[in-house]
């Protein structure tokens, strides 16, 4: 089970798409729900929200996005110890913690506990 809880689609860029799909897989604990030859797609997290990967030697990694985590101090060590490298290192924003690495194929990645997600949540289920 991922620990990544909640973001919108996003689409990150890998030269290799074999590599990214085995890479993304053991990040995030699950199968690409859709592939074609050039892209995939997973669905993670409580919402069920999408993170493509698409085959596009030409296009620039860079797209910065925060998931939110329970324990980001646990996420950052797990994703360096499965060949990430730090980007951004993690830091306190007022009840919010945050960080971000670069995953092996040069995209941003970044996780943050965010009391402010928690809440939404928690209205969503009691509302």
């Amino acid at each position: 089970m991922t620990t990544f809880r909640g973001l919108a689609t996003i689409r990150y860029h890998a030269d290799d798409l074999a590599a990214a799909r085995a890479w993304y897989s053991e990040v995030l604990g699950v199968e690409p729900y859709f592939e074609r030859p050039d892209y995939i797609e997973f669905r993670i997290g409580d919402h069920l929200q999408e993170l493509g990967v698409s085959r596009t030697p030409s296009a620039p990694a860079g797209v910065v996005a925060y998931w939110h985590v329970d324990d980001v101090d646990a996420e950052m060590a797990r994703l360096l110890g499965l060949g990430a490298k730090e980007h951004e290192p993690l830091r306190d924003y007022g009840g919010f913690r945050a960080g971000a690495v670069l995953d092996p194929f040069g995209n941003v990645l970044g996780v943050m506990y965010n009391p402010h997600y928690l809440e939404v949540l928690d209205a969503r289920r009691t509302g």
